[in-house]
């Protein structure tokens, strides 16, 4: 059995060992609760057993146990400066046994190790279970949803946590950024060279997503239009943007609209 309570209790208790006062460390804390809810949202709407919801809340409550580290050891939460923080978190849990303090059935250990180390990745990796990759797909719609959440809260400060939005709206877009959106892909890291690309690749996340039930909540909570218009953007540029903003709208009214039936498969 998963006893949910406690292991939110433990985590309160495992956060409290780094400096809450760094608002990039609440911001982790606070993102991660609302991954939790998330995560609750899609289980809940693909009708998922009663174990199977609390695993999908559990994994979300651990899936970002090791950005904390990350933060305090590298003093940054780039992956490509520092550590993927989705292998940090699996060696914090289970290399390091902190695994044992959350849950103390051991029986979900490999479908709890999977889907956090696969949650940050380009694309799940291949060969997995059907309920392994269930879980892989929930954690990781449930993250990017609250990813553009955390974006709307930061760009109401105008210069905000991660961007100076009054000034990556300067900057060009890489080609090989719009030909992505164009084709309906997320972007791949690589090709990320400025600001404005990484931006824009955090956008491009809505083609990455498995299941209809967290577009429906960026398409409610206007994300995309809010992201895209709060950048000032220089008007040598607006014509990208323009481009950016229509595609992924139609993408996500399609598949929003379409009301495609998500499968667990």
């Amino acid at each position: 059995m998963i006893d949910l309570e406690k292991a939110k209790q433990t985590f309160k208790e495992y956060v409290q060992n780094y400096n809450l006062d760094n608002p990039h460390i609440a911001e982790k804390v606070t993102h991660t609760y609302r991954t939790v809810n998330v995560a609750e949202t899609i289980a809940k709407e693909l009708n998922l057993e009663e174990e199977d919801r609390k695993l999908a809340s559990i994994i979300a409550l651990l899936h970002d146990i090791g950005r904390f580290e990350q933060l305090t050891n590298y003093h940054t939460y780039s992956d490509i400066e520092s550590i993927d923080h989705g292998d940090l978190g699996v060696k914090i849990l289970f290399e390091d046994k902190l695994i044992e303090k959350f849950i103390e059935d051991r029986k979900y250990d490999r479908i709890i190790y999977l889907a956090i180390k696969n949650h940050n990745k380009y694309k799940i990796q291949e060969g997995l279970e059907k309920q392994e990759q269930l879980h892989c797909k929930i954690v990781r719609d449930a993250d990017k949803t609250d990813i553009f959440e955390v974006l709307t809260q930061d760009m109401q400060k105008g210069k905000g946590i991660l961007y100076d939005y009054t000034k990556i709206g300067k900057q060009k877009i890489s080609e090989e950024i719009l030909n992505a959106y164009r084709e309906n892909k997320q972007v791949e890291s690589k090709y990320v060279k400025n600001e404005i690309d990484g931006y824009i690749n955090m956008i491009s996340f809505i083609y990455d997503y498995n299941f209809s039930i967290g577009l429906d909540i960026v398409k409610r909570n206007q994300y995309i239009d809010n992201m895209i218009r709060v950048v000032n953007i220089h008007k040598e540029q607006k014509k990208q943007f323009d481009e950016l903003l229509e595609i992924a709208n139609t993408y996500i009214e399609k598949r929003v609209s379409l009301k495609q039936k998500d499968t667990i498969i």
